[in-house]
């Protein structure tokens, strides 16, 4: 006879004490059908529902990592593409590290998946951060505003115009749209976009991790019998 969670219904082995889902206690019935509890020497001990988020805990664990893993995947990171999956393995451990503390010893997808989320925010404006700081100090600290400058005109702009002629843009809005790269207003609007799409990436690989993370270890850790 299959038995199924009363919660979640997803399948439950005979000798799991919780649902290895959702973390719900599961009863046990004797040979009279009578119902008891698994475990009945761990019935006064409180137990976690695995879709519930203890957010304080989750905190310090995500601060710890997605600092240091924002300040690697920043714009100037010398990893380049590899930034993408640095955050989506930093969301996967945050998640291990969260549910090592966490009783039963796993969680839900969808609670690794906030978890991930929270880990790709702080990582993702960590970057964003650390981004503009580099350009800043860059400028006015180091004085290489004039190679950033010539970056922009020859490598951005030029890049820009060529991708829009190929494309078939006519000759009158390809000037009007270099002219605006070329101002205040079109850099910082750029660099905007730029950190936007940054963060967005990062945001998605970090709830990816977490999902992943909490899907393998509900996988690969059953409940105590």
């Amino acid at each position: 006879m299959e038995i199924t969670c009363n919660r979640c219904h997803q399948t439950v082995l005979e000798e799991n004490s919780y649902c290895p889902a959702c973390g719900l206690p599961q009863l046990m019935y004797t040979a009279e059908g009578a119902p008891e509890q698994a475990n009945p020497e761990r019935a006064d001990q409180p137990v976690r529902d695995a879709s519930e988020v203890n957010w304080k805990k989750a905190l310090q664990v995500a601060l710890m990592l997605a600092i240091p893993t924002g300040l690697l995947c920043s714009l100037l990171s010398p990893l380049g593409i590899l930034i993408l999956p640095l955050m989506f393995a930093a969301g996967a451990w945050v998640v291990v590290l969260y549910v090592r503390s966490q009783r039963p010893a796993w969680i839900t997808s969808g609670a690794g998946a906030r978890i991930g989320l929270v880990t790709g925010v702080l990582g993702g404006w960590t970057a964003a951060a650390a981004t503009a700081f580099a350009l800043f100090a860059m400028r006015f600290v180091f004085h290489q505003g004039a190679a950033i400058d010539d970056f922009w005109q020859n490598k951005v702009v030029l890049a820009s115009v060529q991708q829009w002629t190929t494309m078939g843009v006519d000759a009158q809005t390809i000037l009007v749209m270099k002219t605006w790269l070329l101002s205040p207003t079109g850099r910082g609007g750029w660099a905007l976009g730029a950190l936007s799409f940054l963060i967005a990436g990062l945001l998605i690989f970090a709830v990816a991790g977490g999902a992943v993370g909490a899907r393998v270890l509900a996988r690969t850790r059953r409940p105590e019998i």
